[in-house]
């Protein structure tokens, strides 16, 4: 079993910055990979951005420039530094961890608005 408990999101206006964290705890391999999705009502869960145990990482087209994902594996934590927010940025935020099976945090809400 694996846990994975999200913290950081929250009301920020346009143009404005926050940091999403994740820790994961339980039995966890050495190698897998962490990260975001992102999810509005009636759509489909996105990917944001992902990290791989060695460093690697992928982003979304929309969030490449403004968002950065980094990890701590001493700490199995993964941060997503989200910048020059927009409102469409505006979801629920899940962090996964993927080691053969995929996990799932309960999802954080980030709101961009004036």
């Amino acid at each position: 079993q694996v846990q994975l408990v999200e913290s950081g999101g929250g009301l920020v206006q346009p143009g404005g910055s926050l940091r999403l964290s994740c820790v994961a705890s339980g039995s966890i391999s050495s190698i897998y990979v962490m990260g975001w999705y992102r999810q509005v009502p009636g759509k489909q869960r996105e990917l944001v951005a992902r990290i791989a145990s060695g460093g690697s990482t992928l982003y979304a087209d929309s969030v490449k420039g403004r968002f950065t994902i980094s990890r701590d594996n001493a700490k199995n934590t993964v941060y997503l530094q989200m910048n020059s927010l927009k409102p469409e940025d505006t979801a629920v935020y899940y962090c996964y961890l993927d080691s053969g099976r995929r996990w799932w945090g309960q999802g954080t809400q980030v709101t961009v608005s004036s």
